[in-house]
């Protein structure tokens, strides 16, 4: 599979994907046909391990995907890239908690909810898991669950152990209370455990992606596997972002040829409405751009066995949660001056304006937290959190 063939299977799909939004949002959740037609394309497939049939792409190149089919669809964008990311996440698990998900069947996909809101209790080969996850997209899709927890420490003065714990759907239930103004299908629903048993090998400490240490690193050792969980994650949500984003700047140019003020002035001729246009394009541009650069550059660094640094792991995070924040701004700008149409529910500039502050809403879009990080680096101060 060649990074061409791979966007081409992508953009294939993506009339059909166009079709299906309004009836996405209706449906709060992927329609069986966009799934199904991710799972024939292979499109879930592509940052996953060669040795469970997939592609091992540079996440660049399955970022893209997102960010195209975005162009039309934000929901569906958001499903690719967050569900798929987790193929990637899995292979940095143990060899045995790989084989529990991909051994009979390698297309099963995991959804996620990290944050670690349930309780965890330590017994005897692992912890018990019990509790409430928010916000696992796509998860009528998927046969796994990755959930956060935080695990109790032996010692009282012992660091946060905070952990990605593997969980079967025969364990957890679906609550389905995906009632919102935007992402609206991505079935972002909550997970429900009343009690699991989650053995010790079927979890992963954010310390040791943070050290590059991870246990799958000892089946899985290609540059891809090298990379750190903070920094390729983040960008499954920034992606969709730039996607909303360029697909209301196409929309904006399309409905702006058209448009004539009640003088008779045609609306692209207003140096205001251009002025709007140039300044969202920047943003969206720069954007774009830094997602693409950086990956480039960790996979060239990974690829000649060398570690990435850590003041530019703080630098590809502070990007990530920037770019999210110039989509926004570029969206708003654009919705200010689409005129009174822009509200009506056929108008696909509404959609973007909701998604992209939806996405923005997502607590790893956060600027403020990533500048904080990126700061501290600049200034050669010590890392406070050690998830980038």
């Amino acid at each position: 599979m060649t990074p061409e063939e791979y966007l081409n299977r992508a953009r294939a799909l993506i009339p059909a994907i166009r079709e299906r939004a309004p009836y996405m949002e209706q449906l709060r959740r992927l329609p069986d046909e966009t799934f199904k037609e991710f799972q024939e394309a292979g499109l879930f497939r592509a940052i996953q391990p060669k040795r469970y049939g997939g592609y091992e792409l540079d996440p660049g190149v399955f970022f893209q995907a997102g960010v195209e089919i975005g162009t039309v669809c934000g929901s569906s964008a958001w499903c690719l890239t967050v569900v798929g990311v987790h193929n990637w996440q899995l292979g940095l698990f143990p060899l045995q908690a790989q084989e529990d998900v991909w051994h009979e069947d390698s297309s099963l996909q995991i959804s996620s909810s990290l944050a670690p809101t349930g309780t965890v209790e330590r017994v005897d080969g692992g912890f018990l898991l019990r509790g409430r996850w928010s916000f696992s997209s796509g998860c009528d899709f998927c046969q796994w669950a990755v959930l956060g927890g935080t695990v109790p420490p032996v010692q009282e003065d012992a660091p946060p152990d905070v952990r990605s714990f593997l969980v079967p759907r025969s364990d957890y239930i679906i609550d389905d209370n995906w009632h919102v103004m935007g992402l609206c299908g991505t079935g972002s629903k909550d997970i429900v455990v009343e009690q699991a048993f989650v053995p010790e090998y079927r979890t992963l400490s954010y310390l040791d992606t943070f050290y590059l240490r991870h246990p799958g690193g000892a089946v899985n050792d290609s540059p891809l596997f090298c990379l750190p969980f903070g920094v390729v994650f983040p960008y499954a949500l920034v992606a969709p972002a730039i996607g909303v984003a360029l697909g209301a700047l196409q929309h904006f140019r399309e409905q702006a040829r058209a448009r004539v003020f009640r003088d008779g002035a045609r609306v692209m001729e207003d140096p205001f409405v251009q002025f709007r246009l140039a300044d969202a394009a920047a943003e969206v541009d720069a954007a774009h751009a830094r997602m693409r650069h950086n990956f480039a550059e960790m996979m060239a660094l990974a690829g000649a066995g060398k570690e990435i640094p850590l003041e530019s792991r703080a630098r590809y995070r502070w990007d990530a949660a920037k770019a999210t924040a110039w989509c926004v701004q570029a969206v708003d700008r654009l919705f200010e001056a689409s005129g009174g149409r822009a509200v009506f529910l056929n108008n696909p500039i509404q959609r973007s304006w909701r998604d992209v502050h939806a996405i923005r809403a997502h607590a790893g879009n956060n600027p403020d937290k990533a500048a904080l990080i990126f700061g501290r680096s600049e200034f050669g101060l010590p890392p406070q959190e050690l998830r980038f």
